[in-house]
Parts: structure tokens; sequence; C-alpha cells
């Protein structure tokens, strides 16, 4: 579509374009003058104030239909960062695009940045193999099936996803990295913002500063931050690959418990609702003490995961408000353990 269309008409119009003015030209008024009975006095307003204010309309509605059929183009811009990434089966060049359904790759000595049509660019790093698989003014959506990205998206929540074999990751208003290995392994880091990671209903919310491992058949992990020292990390891993009540799990999970910090509530928050009954009464305790649950939520409530209690205490641990959670996708979710 020529951009002069939006402007004088001329050109020709992009397809969606002339749909929605036909659509809407269907629902103008057409009746014969003196049909409506005559006002009833009120203020008049100069004449410049209603033509800007129809003015004004008019152009949000243009702009907005502008803006919905960019972002829907089916088409995003590859730019070559470094060496020769390649769609398909040809080089980049300078600039290239990438289709739904295409996949950008690099090698050793690559680099490539995709815009991701207006809500965002993802830098694509070295040994990566990348596909489009959807676009659409709700929904963009990448699969990662090797390699690293690291998105940055300033559309609004839920629109941008990445699909990995082992957990998908859902943008809400962020920048993150995400490495992955052809097996399904990978590693999830927010810099700024939250970002949701789900797999097979097993679901982690990721905020800044935090990072989260997903594992080939187990899906993502609980949510962890790297300083925390080494004991922590090493037993964390444990209790999120070992079977619920396994022997193995309970001494990682008391490991984890007594090297836990205040920062560490994250974690324990998270695995209210990954250990089994009888462990979660243990992770009540500990997490009390870092971060004192509100009057309103009880030691018993907690342990039947009683989801009002949930949301209260994540309030309370100082990483956002569960609205912001609510707005996009409902109640906090709840994970089941293994």
């Amino acid at each position: 579509m020529s951009d002069e269309y939006l402007w004088d008409r001329s050109g020709d119009p992009d397809p969606e374009v002339a749909a929605l003015e036909q659509l809407l030209g269907q629902l103008g008024h057409r009746a014969a003058p003196g049909t409506w009975p005559a006002p009833a006095p009120k203020r008049r307003w100069p004449a410049y104030v209603a033509y800007g204010a129809v003015a004004a309309s008019i152009a949000l509605m243009i702009g907005a239909t502008f803006l919905t059929t960019r972002v829907a183009h089916p088409t995003w811009q590859v730019v070559s960062v470094a060496g020769t990434p390649r769609v398909g089966a040809a080089d980049v060049g300078t600039e290239g695009t990438i289709r739904v359904g295409e996949w950008l790759e690099t090698d050793a000595s690559s680099r490539a940045r995709i815009d991701v049509g207006l809500v965002g660019q993802v830098q694509v790093g070295p040994n990566s193999r990348i596909g489009l698989l959807k676009t659409q003014p709700t929904e963009h959506r990448l699969s990662l099936a090797r390699g690293t990205i690291e998105a940055r998206i300033w559309a609004p929540p839920g629109l941008f996803f990445v699909e990995t074999r082992s957990a998908v990751a859902i943008d809400l208003g962020c920048v993150y990295s995400l490495e992955m290995d052809e097996g399904g392994e990978g590693l999830l880091r927010v810099k700024t913002g939250f970002v949701g990671f789900e797999y097979g209903g097993r679901e982690s919310f990721v905020p800044q500063g935090a990072a989260c491992a997903t594992r080939p058949d187990l899906g993502p992990g609980t949510p962890y931050y790297e300083d925390a020292n080494a004991a922590f990390h090493a037993a964390l891993e444990r209790v999120d690959t070992l079977s619920a009540g396994s022997s193995g799990h309970a001494d990682a999970l008391t490991t984890v418990l007594a090297e836990a910090r205040k920062a560490d509530a994250l974690t324990l928050w998270h695995l209210l609702s990954r250990v089994e009954t009888a462990d979660r009464a243990r992770v009540f305790d500990r997490l009390a003490a870092l971060v004192p649950p509100p009057p309103t939520v009880t030691r018993d409530g907690i342990v039947q995961l009683d989801r009002p209690m949930l949301d209260l205490w994540w309030d309370a641990l100082g990483l956002g408000n569960t609205t912001f959670w609510r707005a996009w996708k409902g109640s906090y979710p709840l994970s089941k353990p293994r």
C-alpha cells in the first residue's frame, strides 16, 4: 500500500484498508433531510473546534488501521549484524526478510537482528536457528530450535511468544535472553520486566534479574536469582529434576530452605505449589520467616493452595502486584508436583 493513499487517496490502497472502508461505508446515515426531530438548543462551539474533533477522530481511525495492517504484515525485516546469516537457502545480505514458515540460521561467525513488526526487536546470536510461526495483530510467535536470542519487546503484554522444545516464553513487557540446545535444555534470563515461562501446565513467572532453567520432558524449572550460593543452586536443580516424595528430593528441599535468603522468597513462593502437601508446610514456615505473610494468609490456607492467599503473599514479596498477572491471564498459575 502506498502511504500517500492514507492522506489523499492517491496510489493503490491496501486490500485490508479498502475492505474496512467498504464496511464502514455501509454504516453511514442515508436518511432524507428533515427526518430527525429538531434538537434542543445547545451551546454552540466554534466551527474550528468541531472540525478539529472530527479530524482527530478520522486521524485516530486511519492511524489504528495503518498500525494494524503494518503489524499484521506476514514479513519481518532481517538485518545482518555480522557474517552471513541465511533465511532458507539464501544469504540475507545486508538486509532481507523472513516470512511465516521460514527459518533464519546463523553459523559460528554470524549474527542477525529481526525487527518484529512494530512490537520490538530480536537479536539472534551465533549458531542459532529460529523460525517465524505466526504474525498477527494479537499474536506474534517465533520458534527457537537452538542458539541464543535477546528479545526487546515494547508491545503490550501477552503478544509476543517464543516456542522451544521444552517451554514457551511469553513476553509481559520486557527485555530477556533465551538460550537453548537442540535437546530442549535451556536458560531464560530476564533483564527488565517479566516473562511467563510455561509448558504442559507447569508455569513460572520470572521477574527482572531472575533466571529460570528449562529441561526436556520437564518444562520450566523454579525461578531463582543467580547470585544465590552454589549449594542453593545445586539443591534447587535436584528439587526440580527429582521425583517429589523421593529421599533425594526431600534432602535437596531441606538444603534449599536452609540456604534461602530473603531475596530467594521468589523461589520459595513458586515451590509452594510444586512440592507435595507433606512438604508444603515446611516451605510455608521458611518463607514466613523471610517474608511474613499478610494477616489474612494462614498456614492451612497455603497448604491447601488457596489462590487468594497465594496472591496476597506474592504481593507482599515486593515483586509487583498480582493484578498485573490477572489482567493478562487470570489468577496466578499453580504448578502440580511431579
